[in-house]
């Protein structure tokens, strides 16, 4: 399929961190409709070049057929969007509902169980769950819930890693939040279910332990990828190739062979695969300041943040 084409000689020698050979970062989109404009996937090779755009009009169920069936050995991939709600703040996802799930592991099988009719992997009969409605913030109305203290108000409940992205000057949304062009929640819901169905198949740090061998899920903030790349949060969408390969030059990877205009799905993409290449040596990174065993059974973390 799409990937085969980077598939590389086994390695030798490598550490625990260092033996990833491939980076695949995946711009997501929780958009109505069965192919989105708005997935984007790039990859770097370890053994250098530039990252490189997988072309392709991508469905939801197209990236979870790569990453089950296709994904090049060793590959750490990086998905942008939140792999969990809050948890620790209210301490349960669901505070007030006596099935709220115990963790993300069952948060992820619990939405995909009541979307399973939905197409597309879809998530909207989540939010339109009698039970649920009242702690999301939708087009239509906040719920009651909305909020920790059940005031519904403000700017809804945090994870843990996303108060930490805050402390580094990003400005996160809550995954409770629906509303706005920067919400991440309805992406979210829906990679939920795709990280449902990629049991078995792939873990998911942190809330399963990074093997020793083979490939791994963890989730991005593309934020994080630019501000390392000497961009402000505020700048950090690019929307010139120029713009992109001065990035990218600062994370030490060759440009991407091309110019003028980029959407900033394609940009967010390449310049993620290239930073994930570069730093996922880094043993910090996968020990984070503020990451408990709780939190990352729960509510999981962003690579990068902290």
């Amino acid at each position: 399929m799409v990937l085969r084409r980077w598939r590389s000689p086994p390695s030798r020698g490598l550490s625990f961190v260092k033996r990833f050979r491939h980076f695949l970062a995946i711009d997501w989109s929780g958009a109505m409709g069965a192919r989105q404009k708005g997935i984007a996937l790039a990859i770097a090779d370890g053994a250098g070049g530039p990252p490189v755009l997988v072309r392709h009009l991508w469905s939801r169920q197209d990236v979870l057929a790569v990453l089950r069936d296709d994904l090049p050995p060793d590959t750490l991939v990086g998905l942008d969007l939140g792999i969990a709600l809050p948890f620790a703040d209210c301490g349960a996802y669901f505070p007030g509902w006596p099935d709220t799930p115990p963790d993300a592991r069952a948060l992820w099988a619990m939405i995909d169980r009541i979307a399973a009719d939905e197409p597309n992997l879809g998530a909207n009969t989540v939010v339109a769950h009698p039970a649920l409605r009242p702690y999301f913030r939708d087009g239509a109305e906040t719920g009651a819930r909305f909020g920790c203290d059940g005031a519904g108000h403000g700017r809804g409940r945090f994870r843990a890693t996303e108060l930490a992205q805050a402390r580094m000057g990003c400005k996160p949304y809550s995954n409770f939040n629906l509303v706005g062009a920067a919400q991440v929640g309805k992406s979210s819901l829906t990679g939920m279910r795709m990280l449902h169905q990629l049991r078995g198949h792939l873990p998911v740090w942190p809330v399963d332990p990074l093997p020793l061998g083979g490939s791994a899920v963890v989730e991005i903030y593309t934020t994080l990828a630019a501000r390392e790349a000497g961009r402000s949060a505020s700048r950090a969408k690019m929307r010139t190739v120029a713009e992109l390969n001065q990035a990218l030059g600062s994370l030490g990877s060759p440009p991407v062979p091309q110019e003028g205009a980029i959407d900033d799905h394609s940009s967010d993409a390449l310049l993620a695969a290239a930073w994930l290449r570069a730093v996922a040596h880094d043993p910090r990174r996968w020990s984070p300041e503020g990451m408990t065993p709780g939190i990352a059974r729960t509510e999981g973390w962003t690579f990068g943040a902290g």
